[in-house]
């Protein structure tokens, strides 16, 4: 693989005979088409295959959110690339005939802000879901501004709504409403504190499941 900084007409996307042309991490580069292999794959390539198609496809809708909150961008490994890591590790499992996310590992946020402390959540009827926790503003770096971050996901309809200002860490309480196609679903949500910058945030905790009504 090669990088370029002008090509014969500027910088170019795709294939061109022999080669393709891409922009990687802010570079133009090229790099030769790959030989078709004959090989056929392995029962663990093919598993490695179909484990990573259902973290990829879990992760996707929430990747603004990932992309924000999840560790620091170091190097080659953005946050996005650091959350696949950790799914694939830690938060997938195989259950015959294929692999299903384990709710409870799952992380939409990884950072160092003070964490919420004691939350619980309710569904609250009219498509809303309640979320409460104790007020810890002024221990460590935990603000009373700080933004409260909410992922709800159905799996049965595999529904994704998130919110990325829900309420403050001061008020202790939040309701999400959600949109009238959740009702009647069983949801699985995270939530999280990050500072009204943007800059800080917490790892994130799991709720658990509540029937949306």
């Amino acid at each position: 693989m090669g990088t370029y900084n002008k090509g014969i007409l500027g910088p170019f996307s795709g294939k061109v005979g022999t080669v393709v042309g891409a922009n990687w991490r802010g570079k133009d580069i090229m790099r030769s088409l790959p030989k078709k292999g004959s090989r056929k794959a392995s029962e663990l390539q093919l598993l490695q295959r179909a484990k990573f198609l259902i973290v990829n496809e879990f992760l996707t809708p929430i990747n603004p959110i990932l992309g924000k909150y999840f560790g620091s961008n170091a190097g080659d490994k953005t946050r996005i690339n650091q959350a696949l890591s950790y799914h694939m590790r830690e938060a997938v499992t195989y259950v015959d005939p294929s692999f299903v996310m384990e709710y409870d590992k799952v992380q939409i946020a990884k950072g160092d802000l003070l964490g919420i402390q004691n939350p619980t959540v309710i569904a609250s009827g009219s498509n809303g879901v309640k979320y409460n926790w104790e007020d810890n503003s002024g221990q460590g770096e935990a603000k009373a501004t700080d933004q409260l971050v909410v992922v709800v996901y159905a799996p049965a309809s595999n529904l994704y709504f998130y919110l990325l200002t829900a309420g403050t860490r001061s008020a202790a309480s939040a309701t999400l409403t959600l949109p009238t196609y959740f009702a009647g679903l069983e949801v699985q949500s995270w939530i999280t504190f990050a500072s009204a910058d943007e800059k800080h945030y917490a790892t994130s905790v799991y709720m658990g499941a509540v029937t949306v009504s």
